[in-house]
Formats: structure tokens, C-alpha cells, sequence
């Protein structure tokens, strides 16, 4: 598990190192084997310097083992043995290419994502996993294959799923940002957000499901249409009778109803034909 550590001040060890090659100058110049000695231990401290930047960190390894994690800024001085590994603990973002999946029902379906991250715990991104970056982008690949198929693309096959991709959207994207952080919490990453940016189907069915989506939109404007042309006609037919304007027999009355509903449920201009008889001609 990760461990926060703070090591010594490099200001402190700048200047005893100045001072070392000053003193060691002098006694070589007096010809004291010392000052060679003291000349070594200076220069082979100076490998222990190093700079922590902002929203970075530095792993330390003595020998094969963890000592510790610096997230503090400044200039530090550690034993000069030890191992520094550098992580970046700024918000990433990537965007996945649209990835074809099967949803709930087996359509084929294209799914791209968004996905917002950050190293949360040192030890387990520099231990833990080989390649955290590239664990990241499978894991993702593997979450929205997984996410994919717990929703129908729309509910036109499926009536009985109340959420699906492309009305759900933020069931959806929750649902998908909670796998991907399961799967990323073993490699000490946070996920801070997670969506989907692209949803469509497949290029071989997209043409089909089009029509299908036009078909249903057209049974749903004609059901409108019929329903208020009835309305209409029913309307007409009482107040001709309420006023008393003409009295119609059933052929009649049939026959108006059915030009009527010619007329409102027709999707082009009728063409009135006139009658210069009488209404039995």
C-alpha cells in the first residue's frame, strides 16, 4: 500500500556538498589523501538530488524495496542509491474510438467513450500493473463490451426494457463509469468521469434499423392523423344534424364520411370534382 514519505531538504545538502568539494579542493592542495576522500562522498551524493513538481509524484526504491512516495513540491536529497520513478498525478482524459459491440438483444451496435482519470495510489500503478496507461484503455474496451450488454439499444425489439442506450443516458453512463472504476481500482486509479460520446449501430444493419425507425414514425403519424380525422368528420355529421341542414339517409351518410376521410387522411391536396346535378347523379 502506498506510503507518503518527506525526505531530507536538497537546499540543506547543496551547500554541504559545496562545502565538501571546497574542503576537499583545499587538502588535495596540501596533499592530504583525505581531501580525494572527501572529493568522492561529495560528488557521489549529488545523484540523491531531485525536483517534485506540481501534480507529480516520485516512487522511492532502495535495493528492490519500497520506501516510500514524495508528493510534496520542492527540492529534495535522498540516499543517492535509491531509485526515483516519476508518475504525473494530473486529470487525463482519453477519447475511445467507436468500438462495435453486441447489445442486449445481440445488435450490433458502435460505442465510443470519454473516459476522465487520475493515479490515486502510487503503489499499486508502479507495482501493481505492468503498463497503466495501456490497462487503462483495455480495461475500458473491456467495461463498455460488459455495459453493452446489460441494455437494448432501443426498446422497438425490446418492449419490456424501461432503460436502454439511447434514451438512458444517465443510467448508462453511470453504469458504465462504476465498471470501469471497479476495474481500474486494482491499478490505484480514480475515475472521475465516464460517458459515452458516440452511439450508433453497426454499418451493416444501420440502413435496415433506419427504415424501421422511419416506418415506425410514419404507423404513428397516420394513427394520429386517423384518430383526429374521425374526430372531425364525427363533429361535422352532429352539427349538420344539430342545425338541421340536410337530412342523410346511411348510403349518404357513408359516402360523406368516406370522402371526408379521404380528404384529412390523404397526404397530398384533394381534388374537388363538382356535381351539377342533384346528389343521386
Amino acid at each position: 500500500m502506498e506510503k507518503i514519505t518527506k525526505p531530507s531538504s536538497g537546499y540543506i545538502m547543496v551547500f554541504l556538498v559545496l562545502f565538501g568539494i571546497v574542503a576537499s579542493a583545499t587538502l588535495l592542495s596540501y596533499g592530504s589523501p583525505i581531501g580525494g576522500v572527501l572529493l568522492f562522498l561529495s560528488i557521489a551524493c549529488s545523484p540523491g538530488f531531485f525536483i517534485v513538481e506540481p501534480n507529480k509524484a516520485i516512487v522511492l526504491l532502495l535495493f528492490g524495496r519500497y520506501e516510500g512516495t514524495v508528493k510534496a513540491n520542492g527540492f529534495f536529497w535522498v540516499n543517492p542509491f535509491m531509485v526515483k520513478k516519476k508518475i504525473s498525478l494530473r486529470v487525463r482524459n482519453f477519447e475511445n474510438k467507436p468500438l462495435k459491440v453486441n447489445d442486449k438483444i445481440g445488435n450490433p451496435v458502435m460505442i465510443g467513450t470519454i473516459v476522465v482519470w487520475q493515479v490515486e495510489d502510487t503503489f499499486k500503478t508502479t507495482f501493481d500493473v505492468e503498463d497503466y496507461e495501456n490497462f487503462v484503455h483495455l480495461q475500458t474496451d473491456a467495461a463498455v463490451r460488459k455495459m453493452a450488454g446489460l441494455f437494448s439499444y432501443d426498446n422497438f425489439e425490446d418492449d419490456h426494457s424501461e432503460i436502454t442506450l439511447r434514451s438512458g443516458v444517465e443510467e448508462v453512463n453511470h453504469s458504465l463509469e462504476k465498471e470501469i472504476a471497479e476495474r481500474l481500482l486494482q491499478a490505484g486509479i480514480k475515475v472521475i468521469e465516464a460517458r459515452i460520446s458516440h452511439l450508433a449501430y453497426a454499418s451493416e444493419i444501420a440502413s435496415a434499423m433506419l427504415q424501421r425507425q422511419q416506418a415506425t414514425a410514419i404507423v404513428a403519424a397516420r394513427q394520429k392523423i386517423v384518430e383526429g380525422a374521425v374526430g372531425m368528420v364525427e363533429m361535422a355529421l352532429a352539427d349538420l344534424k344539430m342545425k338541421d341542414i340536410i337530412e342523410f339517409d346511411q348510403d349518404k351518410k357513408a359516402a360523406m364520411v368516406s370522402n371526408l376521410m379521404v380528404v384529412l387522411c390523404s397526404d397530398r391536396s384533394a381534388s374537388p370534382v363538382l356535381n351539377v346535378g342533384t346528389l343521386h347523379q
